[in-house]
């Protein structure tokens, strides 16, 4: 690990951008919360979309290939394409030696990610998939009470969330681009579901496939190796994005949306009720983009807070969710 005075520990962290979509303007909006870190450059696939990603957030450099950004001075990359490009552009970025923060979820199942960490450390560098609920200051808010103010051990989890409103081009109803509610909404309750109930031990899974052949909604359960899990995605119907943790001398509600993280109410068995209000600030990116950036300036390859154990079986839990219903994408 580097000294405190060590050049990668003082260093101003220049960010690219491969995919300069939504998830990108977020992760632009919130760097810039995010001391010690400049937006360096950007590329797409579509050269006007990178053009004007960087006209809007005043970024210096627009490239006309992924090799050009790769070869330039940035010191890591965000990857914020659709999941069908996740694996690739991870596997190239760290091979150009650049740290990488991929957007969730980070391949499209396990076999892909094994390789994007085989990479990773190959070449010496730190790679995390970005969830970002963790890092929001109610849900370390929420940590931090139940171990002054107990409610037992968590044995069960409900999260969910089912969005109609979108609309008929939106990628997730895309096969060919990693689409469907599982990959697209799912992989921030498989997180709450792990994180709170530890290991998966078994998944099964009811749903319905929409004409284009992705989950059009689920309904997945769950056992871990400290309880069960319900969660639920889709994009036919609309629901309500809270989330329930239940243990034997209380239960919380963490309010919708729960993976932006505000407010979460306690109900003890002694009927007492504690209510918790945090709210986030540059609109969220900017707290696990800060880790991040603490983790490279440390000199350290992976996050204590998302481990790659837990990308894995985050994405072991979504891959046999949605092959359970027989969706399938192309090269798999």
């Amino acid at each position: 690990m580097p000294s405190a005075d060590a050049p990668e520990a003082q260093q101003e962290i220049r960010f690219g951008i491969i995919g300069p979509g939504r998830a990108a303007a977020r992760f632009a909006h919130g760097l810039g919360a995010v001391a010690g870190t400049n937006l360096a450059a950007v590329w797409g696939r579509n050269p006007e979309k990178a053009n004007a990603f960087a006209q809007r957030f005043n970024v210096p450099e627009t490239f006309a290939s992924l090799d050009d950004l790769l070869t330039s001075g940035v010191d890591a990359v965000y990857i914020a394409t659709h999941p069908d490009s996740h694996a690739e552009f991870c596997m190239r970025a760290l091979a150009g030696h650049k740290h990488v923060l991929c957007e969730k979820p980070a391949a499209l199942n396990e076999r892909q990610l094994e390789q994007i960490l085989s990479i990773a450390q190959r070449h010496d560098r730190l790679f995390m998939e970005a969830m970002k609920p963790p890092f929001f200051p109610l849900y370390q808010r929420l940590r931090e009470h139940l171990q002054t103010d107990p409610i037992g051990q968590i044995g069960f989890v409900r999260a969910g969330h089912s969005d109609s409103s979108l609309a008929a081009d939106y990628p997730l109803h895309f096969p060919e681009l990693g689409g469907g509610g599982i990959l697209g909404i799912g992989p921030y309750e498989a997180f709450l579901a792990l994180d709170w109930l530890g290991a998966l031990k078994q998944v099964h899974t009811l749903g319905r496939l929409s004409p284009a052949g992705v989950d059009a909604f689920a309904v997945i359960h769950t056992e871990h190796e400290r309880g069960f899990a319900q969660l639920h995605t889709g994009l036919d119907l609309l629901s309500h994005g809270d989330a329930l943790l239940s243990a034997p001398l209380g239960y919380v509600l963490i309010h919708a949306n729960w993976w932006n993280p505000t407010r979460a109410t306690i109900h003890y068995l002694d009927r007492r009720i504690v209510e918790l209000h945090e709210p986030f600030t540059a609109g969220g990116f900017n707290y696990e983009t800060a880790h991040f950036c603490d983790l490279v300036r440390r000199g350290l390859r992976e996050s204590p807070e998302i481990p790659h154990t837990l990308s894995l079986a985050m994405a072991r839990l979504l891959e046999q969710a949605r092959t359970a219903l027989g969706v399938r994408f192309p090269g798999e």
